[in-house]
């Protein structure tokens, strides 16, 4: 034992002692002792391990498109309802078009008109009735009225406003009745694609700096995968991983940081633009390391460590240290050596001591502590038989 593990005992002993004397609730077993608790214990090893950093980061649309009145006149109806999904060029809203119409009606006639004075003048130029100018300036006519008919139409379409791109619509932000566009394009609504969506979020420039160098020494190797994940706010990892998308060639001046950009599916539209979350990607491959779950490293006043399933089968705190992290467990860089039974569940009966009864870890089951309440009930139910 050396001397850091030394000075770890007494205190912890102390503890146990303490616990001992106000009664444990484990349910004595024949002739009055008490059965040494199980505990959930991983055996460490030494192997590759995917180094992982988690930054917070902010969701944004995918693209995003301002609806706005491009024609001036009063608001008719509101053809869509608020918070839909809605397409490309469907109407969104419909303003009172009926000078738009007339202006095109017109527009049309005038254009039907000068065709006419062409079809007219061409057999008259050729037997010299009508002179070369006069017929130019007829098919000049037609032209400008070919333009003031379609100037007329497009009028005409922009009073049924349209969508210009497929998304998720917002509320709209002008009633029925409003006069809009007078004197520029007003605002109605903005239209969000949020399939697929974006994650922004930063990187320092001396994380980066720090990792260039440990490839450039060797220490550490590229990541394979360029996967990225994304957590949300309650810890839960989202379904569908990302990818980087867009990363910054330069430092910002006044953060230090790099940007970069993360795509991710959205086919149920949980993530909303604005949410907070924190992006978890790989950083480098780092060999010959051992990790433990995050939740077997504990701290104390002298710093963290480790239980581990000793001689005898009793529980004995190592100390340790932490580096890097990989996903949801702890790169150890000092501590353990390989081989150690870690105690990652039942810490709180594994004190300094105490003998233990080491159970292999299934990841996925819950810990102890929130194990159902039918298996206490099947203790009683055994206690109760005896």
């Amino acid at each position: 034992m050396n001397p850091t593990t030394k000075s770890f005992t007494p205190a912890f002993l102390l503890i146990a002692l303490l616990s001992g004397c106000s009664g444990g609730g484990d349910k004595p077993a024949v002739g009055g002792a008490m059965p040494p608790p199980e505990v959930d214990v991983i055996t460490v090893g030494k192997g590759n391990a995917t180094l992982t950093q988690d930054l917070p980061g902010r969701l944004q649309a995918y693209r995003s498109a301002q609806v706005r009145a491009r024609v001036e006149g009063v608001i008719e109806k509101r053809l869509f309802e608020e918070g839909s999904d809605v397409k490309a060029g469907m109407p969104l809203f419909r303003i009172d078009a009926r000078t738009y119409q007339a202006t095109a009606d017109a527009a049309q006639a005038e254009l039907a008109i000068a065709r006419q004075t062409v079809e007219r003048y061409k057999p008259l130029l050729a037997i010299k009735a009508v002179s070369q100018q006069e017929y130019d300036l007829a098919v000049a006519k037609t032209k400008q009225a070919e333009a003031a008919w379609v100037l007329a139409g497009e009028d005409l379409e922009n009073a049924a406003v349209p969508a210009a791109i497929s998304g998720r619509i917002g509320r709209a932000l002008v009633t029925e009745g409003a006069f809009v566009g007078k004197s520029e394009p007003t605002l109605l609504a903005t239209i969000e694609q949020l399939d697929p969506i974006y994650a922004n979020f930063t990187q320092s420039g001396e994380d980066m700096l720090r990792l260039k160098q440990a490839f450039r020494t060797g220490k550490l190797k590229r990541a394979e995968s360029a996967r990225v994940e994304l957590l949300l706010a309650d810890g839960s990892v989202y379904p569908h991983a990302g990818r980087i998308f867009f990363t910054d060639m330069a430092v910002d001046s006044t953060t230090g940081a790099v940007s970069l950009r993360a795509e991710f599916a959205n086919p149920q539209r949980e993530l909303l633009p604005g949410m907070f979350v924190r992006i978890r990607f790989p950083e480098a491959m780092a060999e010959n390391t051992i990790r433990v779950p995050q939740r077997a490293v504990q701290s104390g006043p002298q710093g963290q460590f480790v239980m581990v399933v000793g001689e005898e089968s009793k529980a004995t705190p190592v100390p340790v240290k932490t580096g890097s992290m990989a996903g949801n467990d702890f790169i150890i860089a000092e501590g353990l050596k390989g081989g150690e039974q870690v105690i990652v569940n039942g810490l709180q009966k594994a004190r300094p001591g105490t003998q233990v009864v080491p159970v292999p870890w299934d990841a996925s089951a819950p810990p102890m502590a929130a194990q159902p309440a039918a298996r206490k009930a099947d203790d009683k139910q055994a206690e109760a038989k005896k």
